[in-house]
């Protein structure tokens, strides 16, 4: 049977290397049941769950990334206060920081739909949505992940990122989403190892401040309808 509910928490600001760990933990306990379930043939529901958090300002390198495409070296980093990790969710290199609604999805998809690409698609149509709530047109840039806006001329720039990691269906990392982050720490790396495409953020396109608060509940709104999704705090 189907677990349609999903636990939903509000890290805050967390250190990505702690987030990272915590991540692991519940990814781990999550994999071990169904390990359970399959070796013993029992059938123990499956915890999900969706997290919302902020990070202090930090770079981060998918396992199949270009560490070329960070701009900066050791004394670089301390200087703009920042981090670097290489980690193990798909994608290249990309930036978090405050003002970014990071978002984890630990969702067995078993629960919902076998299909990594539609799950990438209905994670970038919330983000749509949630845009669209605020009067910002985007869409999708084909060939690549994410959402954009005007996509579909020289002006592309992209709003979300997103990258992810899955085993025997259950995921973990998630979408980058920039509401009020400080673009300029873009500058430092090729993003996404797209290096002719700018990058964008809510405040940019709005001219004015956002309330992190009103966007997420909007963002965790939709992605419980369109997962159909059982929201729990």
């Amino acid at each position: 049977m189907q677990n349609k509910t999903v636990q939903f928490t509000d890290w805050g600001l967390v250190d990505y290397q702690e987030a990272w760990d915590r991540q692991e933990k519940v990814f781990a306990e999550t994999l071990a049941i169904k390990h359970d379930n399959r070796v013993n043939d029992t059938k123990n529901p499956t915890p999900n769950h969706l997290i919302f958090t902020e990070h202090p300002h930090v770079y981060t390198l998918g396992k199949s990334g270009h560490p070329e495409y960070l701009l900066l070296d050791e004394e670089g980093l301390k200087e703009k206060d920042a981090r670097f990790y290489k980690i193990n969710r798909g994608g290249d290199i990309t930036y978090h920081g405050p003002g970014q609604i990071v978002g984890y999805p630990i969702l067995d998809l078993d629960n919902f739909f076998t299909d990594i690409h539609l799950y990438l698609r209905t994670l970038e149509e919330a983000i749509i949505l949630t845009l669209a709530d605020y009067g910002i047109q985007a869409g999708r840039y084909d060939g690549f992940t994410g959402v954009w806006l005007d996509a579909d001329n020289d002006k592309a720039r992209k709003i979300c990122a997103m990258g992810v990691r899955a085993s025997r269906w259950v995921t973990m990392h998630g979408f980058a989403f920039n509401v009020n982050a400080d673009l300029n720490y873009f500058g430092n790396i090729i993003p996404c190892g797209i290096d002719d495409k700018d990058v964008t953020s809510m405040e940019r396109e709005l001219g004015h401040k956002l309330d992190m608060g009103e966007v997420k509940d909007k963002l965790k709104k939709h992605i419980a309808t369109l997962f159909h999704m059982e929201l729990t705090d």
